[in-house]
């Protein structure tokens, strides 16, 4: 996928964004012209990854990754290295530095979620660029979890204003090692002083909603299990069994009509 490079605020900083349209206009004549030029023989490329935001002790992190692996997903397989599932992937992103040391220049790249960088780094030589995880600023957001896990009273996250109910549902499920789905639950935000409730949508971002909370109010997050939750696997039985019953028009062709 060719990407368009456009110019940030800061001189030497660039932001690459994918443009797909751009792929059938314009003639690559760099090294990765096209992504079947590339060595595919071996589909996945060594990658260094330097990860000081999240551990000050670890410089950087080594993987193995495909052509077609994205910076979003590299960034999920970091947090679960680091044993960090209950940190928000949202509060982070990815850069890319270029260092051309002939003419002294360097450049750093904002990569956009879905770029991958074992394609980006096969358009430059070795040594000459590198990867490194950044982090973003977010807010904190305190859940009553105690139907999630008996005992337990409230979970405090730090975490990004787009993320959504259902990312924060699935990282409070991180947070306890838990195999249950995402969408056995629900978040609501509650008053007791105002008896007052509401079931927020799955793609509401909590952390803008609770912006809008009156200062000095009681109002929570709680997270409660939906009643009427039924599994897909359930589903799936339910309606293999009911096609099974079903009798098919063969069963009546040595029946005679009256």
């Amino acid at each position: 996928m060719l990407k368009h490079v456009h110019r940030a605020k800061c001189a030497d900083t660039l932001s690459i964004v994918s443009t797909a349209s751009s792929f059938n206009h314009e003639p690559m004549s760099s090294r990765c012209s096209s992504i079947t030029s590339l060595n595919i023989s071996n589909p996945v490329d060594t990658i260094k990854v330097y990860t000081k935001c999240l551990r000050a002790d670890l410089e950087y992190k080594t993987l193995g990754l495909a052509y077609t692996t994205t910076c979003s997903e590299v960034i999920s397989i970091l947090l679960n290295k680091y044993r960090m599932r209950h940190r928000d992937p949202n509060l982070f992103y990815m850069t890319m530095e270029i260092n051309l040391r002939k003419i002294g220049l360097r450049t750093v790249f904002v990569l956009d979620n879905e770029s991958c960088p074992a394609v980006l780094q096969s358009c430059h030589p070795r040594g000459e660029s590198r990867f490194c995880l950044q982090s973003k600023k977010g807010g904190l957001v305190k859940v009553y979890d105690g139907e999630l896990m008996p005992g337990s009273k409230y979970k405090s996250l730090l975490i990004s204003e787009r993320t959504t109910v259902d990312e924060l549902i699935k990282i409070l499920l991180n947070c306890y090692n838990s195999k249950e789905q995402v969408e056995q639950f629900s978040l609501y935000e509650l008053s007791k002083s105002e008896e007052y409730q509401r079931k927020l949508h799955h793609d509401d971002m909590p952390l803008n909603v609770q912006c809008c909370w009156p200062s000095n109010s009681d109002y929570i997050f709680i997270i409660k299990r939906n009643p009427n939750y039924k599994s897909k696997q359930v589903q799936t039985i339910w309606t293999d069994h009911q096609e099974k019953e079903e009798p098919s028009t063969n069963e009546y062709e040595n029946f005679i009509y009256i």
